[in-house]
Parts: structure tokens; sequence; C-alpha cells
């Protein structure tokens, strides 16, 4: 069996020799220290103990899942399911806790058997169902977000608060989540290489024929990788639900890229037989250190999503090129000082770059002397053209005010949110506006810049539990049942439509359905043939509303969430839209506004993002100024339709 223990490779001598092998034979290292001293050198904010903090908070739930990965991808397989299962666990634990009175201690063991029932069901459909590991984690990655959302109800669940203190601190100063990234970064160490499981990953890893030749029992073996590997994505779920006060049934959307990311990054081989719990961690504090860096410096958001890929790309390609360098694997324990050795190699790496970094540090001096007029706006995703008028409004308006405003794009990520704000806030900004991703999961986010005196506004949507001098917003259970009116009014008070919801989970999307709801008890001759989710999306819409109508040919309207989904459906009516079916969006996006002009769009429920922005920035100023700001500045919504379009500007 093997393990990526590496020789060295004759001939290089010296002391640039051993500086060439120590960069060679530790490529993740290499890149994590490339990176801190790059970071260094170009923001100011980047090297304070306050961000260095976040900068381990922001890996902790990666580096948990990805540890998991670690047993799995050392052991020639792949599990794509681990943040749907960290999700599920998060939700079991909240959902019994909380609405079933389940004591807590319980309800955390039952958390972690959901884990390991995931793992179990993986390892079984891969040992025995004879499944391609990459199919059979697929469909559990599919099982475990759908029973997120179906025991939740696609709304987040309180969290028990004996639990979330995991999200919490030590001496006011010690990340909680760090502690446990350490604890389940020692145990990850020891499994693969202090115990009989750790060998049989490398050898099954290694080739798995030859392992089951020897003796190994390589059906069972699997079992118990997998299970390991829901273990830690249920312990991930956990902290990470912690942090965001709440069980969120969207958690974790993605994160199995990252973990995976993280491990290959590390060093570990996809084919198996490589792979060790340090450079797992190594990779993801790299991604940590990169996201924070590229927010801090004030990159594009949709960049940074460009610059992480070719990061990834390319400490995957010099790990390529260190092995082709003559470096070779060497059997395990075949080096007894090999430990001795990666204990120095790493503390060699410490000092260097603490010398370096203490260097560049000097480069920014004073480097916060303006942060009052630095201002912060996390939104909840850019993919979206309601937001991107939020960013253009306030854009204008900093411009207009000599404001440096940064610009962050959550992707409708509540914990990439929670990260982005906890960057504002270690960075010193003036002022932070929001525009959350859930009311409640942005809570402790806002606490913690409270706690700094940094003021903060909400923008579209409130934060739950937490004081924020402002709230700029339209009200989206007004909208939704002026939305209603419309549809029903325009039909003459009888008829059948469908409702396409917003993206199970999301605030936005729980308000405006309740307007809907409120706006249609008036109107009894309206029946409600179907309502299904299309996420606030037009291809979704698209497809959501093909299928609707092959079971309701006969619908008259259409009320959906949000002008993108009504896009999607105009689409799938053809001729049928603006003439013997009316569709009412919401959001009085430019594309929705033409489709009114145009006809096909009977009407847009508008919320004039563009001056939400623009107020947002506005209060902001204000609060740091110290004027008197209201506490609720309301922007009206409008029925936006052919007949007074032409005058209408977002």
């Amino acid at each position: 069996m093997a393990t990526d223990t590496l020789k060295r490779t004759p001939g290089a001598g010296g002391a640039a020799g051993g500086l060439r092998r120590l960069l060679l034979e530790n490529g993740a290292l290499t890149a994590l220290i490339v990176l801190v001293i790059a970071m260094s050198a170009l923001s100011g904010d980047f090297l304070t103990t306050d961000n260095l903090l976040n900068v381990g908070v922001q890996a902790a739930v990666t580096a948990v899942l990805a540890f998991g990965v670690t047993f799995v991808i050392v052991s020639a397989g792949i599990d794509l399911s681990v943040g749907s299962v960290a999700a599920l666990s998060a939700t079991v634990l909240a959902w019994t806790a909380t609405s079933h009175g389940v004591p807590v201690l319980i309800a955390v063991l039952l958390a972690v058997a959901t884990g390991i029932a995931a793992g179990l069901v993986n390892g079984f459909l891969i040992a025995y169902g004879k499944l391609p590991p990459f199919i059979a984690t697929l469909a559990m990655l599919s099982v475990a977000r759908g029973l997120s959302l179906v025991i939740s109800e696609g709304s987040p669940i309180p969290f028990p608060d004996s639990v979330s203190h995991l999200g919490d601190t030590l001496g006011g100063w010690l990340p909680v989540p760090v502690l446990v990234m350490i604890v389940m970064g020692l145990i990850a160490a020891f499994v693969l290489g202090r115990t009989y499981i750790g060998r049989s990953m490398y050898a099954i890893g290694g080739n798995e024929e030859a392992a089951r030749l020897s003796g190994l029992r390589v059906k069972k073996q699997k079992l118990a990788i997998y299970a390991l590997s829901g273990v830690f994505a249920a312990v991930a779920g956990i902290v990470l639900a912690s942090r965001l006060s709440s069980a969120q049934p969207q958690a974790a959307d993605g994160y199995e890229l990252d973990a995976i990311a993280a491990v290959v990054i590390g060093g570990a081989s996809l084919a198996g037989g490589t792979g060790k719990a340090s450079g797992t961690l190594i990779g993801a504090l790299i991604l940590a250190v990169l996201r924070n860096g590229l927010n801090l410096l004030n990159v594009s958001a949709f960049w940074q999503q460009v610059v992480i890929g070719v990061v990834i790309a390319l400490a995957v390609l010099f790990d390529t090129l260190r092995r082709k360098a003559g470096a070779t694997p060497s059997a395990a324990g075949a080096s007894p000082g090999g430990k001795g050795k990666q204990a120095g190699t790493y503390a060699l790496a410490a000092v260097v770059t603490v010398a370096i970094v203490g260097a560049t540090s000097f480069l920014h001096n004073g480097s916060s002397a303006s942060a009052d007029r630095k201002m912060g706006l996390s939104l909840s995703t850019l993919n979206n053209p309601f937001f991107v008028q939020i960013r253009a409004g306030a854009m204008a308006e900093a411009k207009k005010q000599g404001v440096d405003l940064t610009v962050t794009d959550a992707q409708n990520d509540a914990s990439q949110q929670a990260n982005q704000l906890q960057n504002f806030t270690s960075s010193g900004v003036g002022a932070i506006i929001v525009n959350p991703v859930d009311s409640d999961a942005a809570s402790n986010s806002v606490k913690a810049a409270d706690k700094a005196d940094i003021p903060v506004i909400a923008v579209d949507r409130g934060v739950n539990n937490a004081r924020t001098e402002a709230l700029v917003a339209s009200d989206n259970v007004a909208g939704g049942e002026l939305a209603a009116k419309s549809i029903a009014e325009k039909l003459g008070g009888k008829g059948k439509i469908v409702i396409l919801q917003g993206q199970a989970g999301t605030s936005a999307a729980r308000e405006r359905a309740q307007g809907f709801e409120n706006g249609l008890k008036a109107f009894p001759g309206i029946q409600v043939v179907a309502q299904q989710p299309a996420d606030f999306d037009r291809t979704k819409g698209l497809d959501v509303m093909s299928n609707l109508l092959q079971a309701h040919p006969d619908v008259q309207g259409v009320i959906a969430a949000n002008d993108e989904m009504a896009l999607g459906a105009i689409k799938a009516l053809g001729s049928k839209a603006g003439k013997s079916v009316s569709v009412v969006g919401f959001d009085g996006t430019p594309d929705g506004l033409k489709a009114v002009e145009g006809g096909s769009l009977y009407a847009s429920v508008a919320q004039q993002p563009t001056q939400l922005g623009r107020i947002a920035v506005d209060n902001a100023l204000k609060a740091l100024d110290g004027e008197k700001v209201q506490q609720t500045v309301k922007v009206p919504v409008k029925v936006v339709t052919k007949e007074n379009v032409a005058g209408f500007s977002g």
C-alpha cells in the first residue's frame, strides 16, 4: 500500500537543492505560503488577528467535509453527497430538538446517525450493488437534499441554543469551529495513519483486486469508509448550522465540490492510494485564503469564480509536475524519520512565511485611515437582474458620494454570505449593507458587526434577531397581494391559475407566497390548480410551466414570484401568453418591463431595485455621520401594466 510520502531525488545538493526539494515535495504548502504572502502584500487588511481567525472559521466546514472525503478518495472512490448529507443531518438535529422536544444530546446523536446511515447506503450501493461511486453518491445528493426540504417544509429551523454555541468563540477570541476543525483533522490523521481501516483505504486505492486477494474484506471496508465520510459530513453540518443559528435546508449546496478540490489540492490522487489529512487541511486553507483575499481586494464577484477555478487547476498542475520531476511514492512506514522531517518542514515554512509577511506589513502602515469612506455590500445573488439593479443603484450613489464600495455575491449561500460579512467586519469598513440570503442566518454576522460598532443597513430583506440601523425594502407580502389581485381582476374573479414559487427556503419566496395566498382569499372564484418551485430561474420557469401545461392545458393565469420565472412561463405558453393566458411577474426588471410593453406579460409588481440600492447607500452614510435614520424605509411597490409602463423607471 502506498502513501504520498516522497523520497528525495538524488543529485540536488546544497542549500539551493534543499530549497528546491522543499518546494517540489510540498506543492500545496508552497501554494499556501505564496498566497498568504501575496495577500499580505496586496491588502493591509489581510494580516490582522481578526481576519486570520476569519480565514480559519471559513475553512472549518470545508475542511471537516474534506477530511471525510479524503477517506473515500484515498480508497479510489468519490462522494458527491457530503454537502446534502450535512444539510440533512443539521435539519434532523434542529427538527427533533426544536419541533419535537427531543433532548439535545439525543438529537445530536440522531444527526450523526443520519450521516452514518447515508454513508452506509452509499457504501452498500457501491460495494454490493456494484454502482459506480459517482452514480451512487449523486443519487444520495438528491435524496438527502430532498429529505432536508421535506422535513423542514422548505423553511429554516432555529437551532438549539446549547448547540449554537459551536459557532461562538472561547474567551471572546478563539472560534469554536476552528477547534472542531483541528480535532476532526487529528482524528482523520489518526484513522489514516494508525488504524487497520486506514491502511485498508490505501490498499484498496492502490490496487483493489490485490487487496482482495491478500485477504482484505473489501466490501465491508467500503461500508465503513463511506460511513466515516457520513460522520464527518454530519459534524460539518452541525458546525455550519451553529454559525447560522438555524438549519437551512439549502445549506452546503455545492460544498462537495469544494471538499473534493481541497483533497486534490492537498496532494491526493483521484486514482486512489495517496492522500493525507494535513494536505487536505492545507487545501481547505488555500480555498479560504483565496476567497477571503479576493473579497478584501474588491475583486468582482464574477471574476472571483474564474480566479478560484484557475488557482485550483494550477495547484493540481503543480502537483502533477512535482510528481513527474522524479519524486516517487514510498511504502507506508518506509521512512523512519518521515514524521519528524514533515514537522520540520511545516515549522520551517511557518518561519519563512512569518518573516516575509512581517516585512510586507510595513507596506500598509496607515492603510485604514479612510475606513469610514469604505462600505461593503453583500448581495444574496448577482445571478438575477433584480439584484444586479440594486448593485447598479448602490454603485452609482457610492460614486456620487465618493464612497469606496465593495460588492460581493453570496450566490444564494447563507454560509458564504456569513463569511463575506465577517470579512467586511474584520477589514474595518465604515458601514455594511446586506441583502440577506436568509433573514435568520445573517443574524450572527450582523451581531458581530454591531459589536464592532459598524452600522448595518439591510436592503430588500430584513435581518431577524439582530439590530440594524435601517431596513430599506419593499413589502414582499404586500407585493404578493397586489400580484394576486391583479391576476384575479384580469380574469374577472373566476378562473384556473398556477403559481410558480421561488427557491425553497428563501425568505423572499416565503413572503411572496404568503402574499399570493392572502390576496387570493378575496377571490373565491380563482382556483389554484398547481404550485411548484422554479427557483427564481428563467430556464426552470420554462421547464416547470411546460410540465404543468401537460396536466392543466386549460389554465388561464400564472403568478410568478419573479420576472425571470414569468418570462420562462411565457416561453412555455407560446402564443397563449397575453391572449388566452395572463401572466403576472414580480420585480419590474428591464426584461420584464419589455415583456409588459410587448403584451406577453400582463403585469409586473415592480420594486424599483435601483432606488433600493441608492437609498441603502444614502442611509448608510447618514448612520456614519451620526444622523437620525428611519428604522424602516419603504420603497413603494407598483403594479406596472401596458398602460403605465412607458412612464415607469426602476
